[in-house]
């Protein structure tokens, strides 16, 4: 049983790309759903797809890394909210992952969004991590 599923999904990821795989399956939920759309619009991805085969269905993500060096899109991939601590930010006070050039991702009363969509939006939510 996994007691953080969006940190297993994170886990995952990061695993597959330091071991050098094209795709990587991750059990589904919405948020995973979610969070993996914001990967794609963001570029850390090449693609994604849905699959509803089993009653939980699951998502396959084709990872992306650097044509000349063979490095991964994404350098870092990290939670910032645990089960066990709670990571809130006010609109105001959302954090700026490497002045801009990352994201972070927010769970808001409007969806889940970027940092940056989430101060247009004047809105604040729970970090759920951060990506560059």
């Amino acid at each position: 049983m996994v007691t953080d599923p969006i940190s297993d999904f994170l886990t995952r990821v990061r695993n597959a790309q330091s071991a050098g795989h094209k795709v990587v399956e991750i059990p589904a939920s919405k948020i995973k759903k979610e969070i993996t759309k914001i990967l794609f619009d963001q570029g850390f991805i090449l693609n994604y797809k849905f699959e509803d085969n089993s009653v939980q269905g699951s998502i396959k993500i084709a990872l992306k890394y650097d044509k000349q060096t063979n490095k991964p899109a994404i350098k870092l991939i990290q939670r910032a909210s645990k089960p066990g601590l709670r990571y809130y930010a006010g609109s105001a006070d959302l954090p700026r992952v490497l002045n801009g050039l990352g994201i972070a991702i927010i769970s808001t009363s409007k969806g889940v969004m970027t940092d940056k969509k989430a101060r247009e939006e004047k809105v604040g939510g729970e970090v759920i991590c951060y990506i560059y």
